[in-house]
């Protein structure tokens, strides 16, 4: 028996030389909570709410710059996206395609208009201006409402995404093993935690204490020059990965040449029938890749233990693997001496099983679709969604009130683009050679991005790089986070509290509340993601996608329209809302999991558009007008 679990053991254990990853990544650590004192010394010595908030409008090219991409270039560019690239294939650049014009549109369309417009209404928030522009307190409270409904779901695909960047970067450390068994040993005394997995646990309670404390403590201005560091982390992390990953498959021409022979796996359970009765409890590690009878190879998808005295195991959820190669057939774990282990089931892709050439042709494989990953109409629409969807963003909003002029933000739009563009095509190479590099990860693809970086930074005799490279995801996961926290803050602390409840709120009590509410803000999304959501991709699409529909077109109305009125506006909002959240129970009730309805084969953001601007300009056209004060005051006097 202990032979037996050795065996287990060392078919499971992963690379090691960890300590040094780890230590170049407490310095990276360092530097943000430097910059975050430094940001909170600065803003101590002046007024606290547009220097919080806004960092007090003085943000030049390269800030505006960095910080409008690095919230951009989320936990989902860099968790989700490069899952997506592994799961499917080259069809991805189709998918991204749109995001390079992102910067043209989003700051084109309403940066220049919403920055002079929040200065003529000294707004530091998106509800400030609607409220503001408007002169009602109900517009900016509906404002209030949807973006902090919204932006919760962000948070908590966020705050996942941070822990399992800490967990894919501690695992091998003898001390966190030591730490997560304490974990172990008490939170079967909690109700909330008796489910989570020890490891996550810890690795949220670390990543959620960093960015509370650095958002908290800094502001706006923190999360500005923080995400200053971050988005150059991010652009050199994923630039050494291009290098690392093109080395190790022979270069781009051989890894798509060794990508167009794969054909896609199966996923299917597995019956381990023992030949003699087991003695001890028996642990096998999720990812341990084990030979079949039948001469195939899988690879288990859980974590799995076996009680003793159990003549076969229950079905175990596994990977079927065609054609794995030999180095994994080699560290495959045999257990012909012990067992027979048979497949019992398979499930196919529905596009693409069993053939080849499906991960370097459009539409790509998909496990759920026949008509594949992206048909041609879902790629048009995502490429309408990426560039409009963004400037419907209110956290990019926010950052074009901040800008000091308009030359800073023509130069920034080329910056960002150019950003993007060594970001996202970078990272469909790095994934789509990850399939030649690390095979079998589909059990958990949204850890391929610090899974590979581990890898490649081990096959290049540099473990300490990984410190580094992780960085990078974790940096894009801290720059939304911390932004988002900050925005939902604000919601209640300004649109909430002070315009509603307390207008005469001295600056003191509203600096100490807004540290409370940021930190409960922060605590209560660790506590709903303490047994974290399936479908972490599907949640920052639900969150983006609501936000946008409900926020670009009133806002482009507001700014460009006098004619808008206060229930067009209401309306205009609550529209794209509905319609969002229409789209999203049909596809709840028609695929009985949490996946949008996409009808007519278009992306769903295009209809909340069409629901959002349809009832915006039919309520405007049969309610009262402003008053002509208020048009005067933010499109200047009317003939």
């Amino acid at each position: 028996m202990e032979s037996l679990q050795n065996l287990i053991a060392d078919a499971s254990a992963k690379g090691k030389g960890q300590n040094a990853a780890l230590i170049s990544f407490a310095i990276y650590m360092l530097f943000v909570f430097a910059l975050a004192w430094l940001a909170g010394r600065i803003r101590s010595k002046k007024e606290f709410v547009s220097e919080y908030f806004l960092g007090s409008r003085g943000l030049g090219v390269w800030a505006f710059a960095l910080t409008f991409a690095a919230t951009n270039t989320s936990g989902g560019s860099f968790m989700g996206f490069p899952a997506l690239i592994y799961t499917h294939g080259w069809v991805l650049a189709l998918w991204i395609a749109g995001y390079m014009i992102v910067p043209l549109v989003t700051t084109g369309l309403l940066a220049k208009r919403l920055n002079q417009v929040s200065r003529k209404a000294n707004a530091v928030t998106v509800p400030d201006i609607l409220r503001a522009r408007f002169g009602s307190a109900s517009v900016g409270l509906v404002a209030t409402s949807l973006l902090t409904f919204f932006m919760f779901f962000y948070l908590l695909a966020q705050f996942k995404g941070g822990s399992v960047i800490l967990a894919t970067l501690l695992e091998d450390l003898d001390f966190f093993q030591s730490a997560v068994t304490w974990v172990a040993s008490w939170k079967g005394n909690f109700f909330l935690t008796q489910s989570t997995e020890p490891d996550y646990l810890l690795c949220l309670m670390l990543f959620a204490t960093t960015v509370i404390v650095y958002t908290t403590y800094g502001g706006f201005r923190a999360v500005v020059w923080t995400d200053v560091m971050q988005g150059l982390v991010m652009v050199i992390g994923v630039m050494v990965m291009l290098v690392l990953a093109l080395s190790q498959v022979g270069g781009l021409s051989k890894a798509t040449e060794q990508l167009a022979e794969m054909k896609p796996p199966q996923m299917g359970t597995i019956t381990i029938q023992w030949k003699s009765s087991l003695k001890e409890k028996l642990s096998i590690q999720k990812g341990t890749w084990m030979h079949t009878d039948d001469e195939r190879i899988v690879r288990i998808a859980n974590h799995v233990v076996i009680e003793p005295d159990t003549p076969t195991t229950p079905e175990l959820e596994v990977l079927i693997q065609p054609d794995p190669g030999q180095k994994v057939k080699n560290k495959a774990l045999n257990l012909s001496e012990w067992g027979r282990v048979n497949i019992t089931s398979t499930l196919p892709y529905a596009r693409g099983d069993g053939q080849k050439g499906v991960y370097v042709t459009p539409p790509g494989p998909s496990k759920n679709e026949d008509m594949g990953f992206l048909s041609l109409g879902m790629a048009f629409s995502f490429f309408v969604f990426w560039a409009f969807g963004g400037a419907g963003q209110p956290s990019n909003m926010v950052r074009q009130m901040a800008f000091t002029d308009s030359r800073v933000l023509k130069r920034s739009i080329v910056l960002v683009s150019v950003y993007y563009t060594a970001i996202y095509f970078p990272l469909i190479i790095i994934f789509c050679c990850a399939r030649v590099i690390l095979p079998g990860m589909e059990i958990e693809p949204d850890r391929i991005m610090p899974a590979l970086a581990r890898t490649l930074s081990e096959n290049a005799g540099m473990p300490w790089l990984t410190g580094l490279i992780v960085a990078a995801p974790f940096a894009a996961v801290m720059s939304s986070v911390d932004s988002f926290l900050l925005m939902v803050s604000s919601g209640v602390v300004r649109d909430v509290y002070h315009h509603h409840l307390n207008p005469n709120a001295s600056e003191k009590r509203v600096k100490w509340l807004t540290y409370i509410v940021t930190a409960v803000i922060g605590v209560a999304a660790v506590v709903a993601v303490l047994n974290p959501p399936q479908y972490l991709q599907n949640l920052i699409v639900f969150a983006t996608g609501g936000l946008a529909g409900c926020f670009l077109m009133p806002m482009a109305l507001a700014l460009y329209w006098p004619g808008i009125t206060r229930a067009g506006i209401i309306a205009g909002m609550l529209g794209g809302c509905i319609t969002h959240l229409v789209l999203y129970i049909a596809g709840y009730v028609i695929h009985q999991e949490f996946k949008v309805y996409s009808f007519l084969n278009i992306q769903p953001f295009l209809w909340d558009i069409i629901g959002s601007t349809f009832f915006a300009l039919l309520v405007s056209k049969t309610t009262k007008p402003l008053d002509a004060s208020l048009i005067d005051r933010f499109f200047g006097k009317t003939k």
